[in-house]
This record gives structure tokens, sequence and C-alpha cells, in this order.
């Protein structure tokens, strides 16, 4: 439990992995996560999406002459030489052939947001997770925000229902709200729990609304934005009244809070969220994407 462990990295496209590589890697880091440290990586990259080969050599070459990091030239052969994976790759469409790969090595696996991008592929790799006895966890980083948490807590748990928000830029490679709608989505469901029934959206050029209703009645909405200057953050609806929280606001980085849980999950074996919910939000958003496309409401 005490020892330092070693972790391995795979996708090098996103600056996620030099954020976390220099939180593990550097005790020096004002906010230094403690237990483990990145020692291999495999750079991957996806020829058709420019936000990941205009990137991937930047940041390989960052961890390997910053960090020390050793590349190598298959996720199977840093998967061999790591006790934990961090699968960064920035095009989720790969997801699911990288953890094919690195699943029968039987280390614990935290996959970067979106856990995949449909439903089909998102169930792969909860067997995949099941058949080779593995941890995984998928996240967005705001979803561990400092202020998201402290209000939750003044809340105890009494959530009548969650308005999340953001920015809700669209990526061609990466199909409708997966790319953006991810974080708000997170948000959202860190507020409500699982349980949602069926979705309806609202758009225009500007703006989304996505709409849930809960089994239990409750409404949690995602509210996306086009416009410049958008912010994070959710109007979290209590016993006590609504209650706005801005994560933008937030002291400790996202990426810190969120790497505490990973390791954690690394140490520990348990995730500290269900994978049941991260294949739920998955759903969530494919329902979204048909609702948008067809202007009617998609049951989950």
């Amino acid at each position: 439990m005490d020892a330092t462990l070693r972790i391995g990295i795979i996708g090098l496209d996103t600056s996620h992995v030099t954020a976390f590589t220099k939180l593990l890697n550097d005790p020096a880091d004002d906010n230094h996560v403690p237990g483990g440290r990145v020692i291999a990586a495999y750079p991957g990259g996806s020829a058709d999406f420019p936000l990941s080969m205009d990137r991937v050599g930047g940041f390989t070459q960052e961890l390997r002459g910053q960090y020390g990091v050793s590349i190598m030239e298959t996720p199977e052969a840093v998967a061999e030489s790591v006790d934990a994976l961090l699968l960064e790759s920035a095009d989720g469409r790969v997801h699911v052939e990288q953890f094919r790969a690195i699943a029968p090595y039987g280390k614990p696996v935290f996959i970067d947001k979106p856990l995949a991008l449909s439903s089909r592929e998102a169930y792969e790799i909860a067997e995949l997770a099941q058949q080779y006895d593995i941890p995984v966890m998928s996240a967005s980083a705001l979803r561990y925000s400092e202020g998201l948490a402290a209000a939750l807590k003044e809340a105890d748990g009494t959530m009548a229902g969650a308005d999340a928000f953001g920015p809700m830029h669209f990526e061609p490679t990466q199909p409708g709200y997966y790319w953006y709608g991810i974080h708000s989505a997170e948000l959202l469901y860190r507020a409500m729990g699982a349980g949602c029934r069926e979705v309806a959206v609202t758009a225009n050029g500007d703006f989304d609304v996505i709409a849930g209703i809960w089994q239990d009645g409750r409404i949690g909405t995602v509210r996306g934005s086009r416009r410049p200057g958008q912010s994070f953050g959710t109007t979290l609806h209590t016993a006590e009244g609504p209650r706005l929280v801005d994560v933008s606001k937030d002291g400790r980085p996202f990426y810190a809070s969120l790497l505490v849980e990973v390791m954690k999950m690394f140490k520990t074996g348990e995730p500290g969220i269900p994978l049941t919910e991260t294949l739920e939000i998955i759903r969530f958003l494919e329902a979204a994407n048909e609702s948008q496309a067809t202007g009617r409401r998609v049951k989950l």
C-alpha cells in the first residue's frame, strides 16, 4: 500500500498527460499527488483528428525530455512494464481498441473521458473489465471540483434536481455531445446520481438544453453554450433552495482532485464511481444525440 506505483500512459495527445505526470513525478509541485510515478508511455494519435496529431509530438517530447518517461512502441509494452495505467487518448473512438490491448495484463485502468462514444463500446469495455477482473474508472476532472463537493456535502443528499452548464463545442470526429457535453453531464450526475429514464433536447445555433427525467421524478438538465466565455458550473436544487456552484472558482486544480481519486482506485482496487453509472452517462449522451437528431424524447 505504501509502495510507489509504476504508472504507464496510453495516448499522449492531450494536455492531461503532462498535467498528470507533473502532479505525480514532481514532489515540489504545490499540488503533488504522492504514491505513483509515470515511467512509461505509448504516444498513439489519430491521423484524422488534428487536435490529436498536432499535439502528440510535443507532449511525447516533453514526457521523455523533462520527466524521463520511457516511450514505447505498443500499448502492450507499456502495460507489461507498469502497475497501473492511465488511458488518456483524446480520441474516444480508440478507447475500446486500446483497452482490448491492455486488459489481458490485469492492471487497474483509468480511462479519461469519455469512456467511449457509444453504449455498445462502453459495454464492451465493461465486459472486458469483468473478464479480466480489472478495476476501471472513467470521469471528467470537473466531477471532483472542490466547490461542488463542498456544496453537495452541505446539501446532505437532499437533491431535488440540478441544472449543469458549460461550453458545448462540437468536434466532427467525436459525435455530438460526447466531446464537450461529457463535462456537464458528469457535473449533473455527480449531483443527481444514476437513474435517468429519458431525455429530450431543445437546441438552436448557440445553445442546447438536454432535459433528463429520473426514475423518481426528479428533473436534471445540461445547458450547453457555443458563445465565448462560458464557464462550467451547476445549480443545485436543495431542500434549502437553489445553490449556484461556479467550479471555475476552485482553488485546487481539477486534475489534482481527480488524480487523488484515481490513485485511491489504483491502490485499493475500488473505483470511487460505479462503472454502471459511467455506462449510464454514455447512454445519456447517446440518447441526447438521438433526441437532437429526431426531435423526439428518447428513453435510456
